[in-house]
């Protein structure tokens, strides 16, 4: 953020400091001083730079929720929220209409959260990962058609966040395991959901995890038959790196399907640089966001370009509309399990 858009405020400790201030009523609980808890894409990578670890997202998180109440949040947040139940229905209707035949049991024991992103911006990524998730498990699945409620996170309806991850508990009752596409939606629910208080009655596996626990499964291509040309530059996403801890598990499978280790940024794991995708910012601060994105990609190109491979749906789309090359793990994985290219 303070990268991207160079102002003391935006730093952590200007945004921890504002919140403090706000908080103890040092200045007034007004836009001006609400903002910065919003300026924030959640990549935790301040948490990784602090000698304590200081959870910096999770207290902006908070404040967003208390500085909503107190009807100061950013009019872009206030609107995200209000529009969820449209959001949801519309996510809703996109996973339905997802043809992807003898992938799908309703009454299968593994139940899918492919992620409203893939959904509505990526379906044939949807389809890939859902027809991928079924070969692994050497059966159907069912789809779990809901958002984890990720953008009620983001934009500060804490009470709403909670309700939507109950729901998603009753949704999953009966069922074994549900395995998530989207690393930030697999974050939404093993972490920030757990601190709301909500536990699901399953396990919640990632799917790349469980690709990598299947790895013989996986047949070796050229990055061209797997969709990708020029050097394969792996993006860790900062939702599933810093925010659930893997690393390694993506790097096997690409290691495994491409035949080979792929290249990377110069700053990767812990230090790797977020999408600017994440957090809300592109909707609360879009410019920032874009910015952000476009130093990512001036990076990938500045290193020999060629094609960036992530597994979060929101940098995805963030690269591809930078004009990068991008391609999606669960396509690869799709690929290397032998099922035919989609067409996005």
């Amino acid at each position: 953020m303070s990268n991207a858009e160079p102002r003391e405020t935006l730093t952590p400790w200007g945004k921890m400091t504002t919140t403090y201030l706000v908080a103890t009523g040092s200045v007034e609980t007004a836009p001006p001083f609400a903002a910065p808890a919003w300026a924030c894409t959640g990549c935790f990578a301040c948490r990784e730079q602090c000698d304590h670890k200081n959870d910096v997202a999770g207290t902006l998180f908070a404040a967003r929720s208390e500085l909503r109440d107190a009807g100061v949040a950013p009019a872009a947040a206030e609107r995200v929220a209000k529009g969820f139940p449209a959001h949801d229905a519309k996510a809703r209707n996109a996973l339905r209409a997802l043809e992807v035949p003898g992938a799908v049991d309703a009454r299968a024991k593994t139940a899918v959260l492919v992620g409203c992103a893939y959904a509505l911006r990526a379906p044939h990524v949807a389809k890939d990962a859902i027809r991928a998730t079924a070969s692994l498990a050497g059966e159907p699945v069912s789809l779990l058609d809901a958002c984890c409620g990720a953008p009620l996170l983001h934009a500060g309806d804490a009470r709403g966040f909670r309700a939507r991850g109950e729901a998603i508990a009753k949704l999953l009752e009966g069922k074994e395991r549900l395995v998530v596409v989207d690393a930030g939606c697999a974050s939404t629910l093993r972490v920030h959901l757990q601190n709301a208080g909500v536990t699901l009655p399953v396990p919640v596996e990632l799917f790349v995890e469980r690709a990598a626990k299947e790895l013989g499964s996986l047949a070796a291509s050229s990055a061209r038959d797997l969709g990708a040309e020029g050097p394969v530059r792996w993006h860790d996403p900062c939702q599933l790196g810093r925010g659930l801890g893997v690393y390694d598990a993506p790097r096997a499978v690409l290691s495994r399907v491409l035949g080979r280790a792929p290249e990377e940024f110069a700053r990767t794991r812990e230090g790797a640089r977020c999408s600017g995708a994440g957090g809300l910012l592109p909707v609360t601060m879009p410019e920032t966001s874009r910015e952000i994105t476009r130093t990512r990609v001036e990076e990938h190109d500045e290193e020999g370009g060629g094609t960036i491979v992530t597994a979060c749906a929101s940098s995805l789309r963030a690269f591809g509309k930078q004009g990068a090359r991008v391609v999606d793990l669960a396509t690869l994985i799709a690929r290397a399990l032998g099922h035919e290219a989609e067409q996005p």
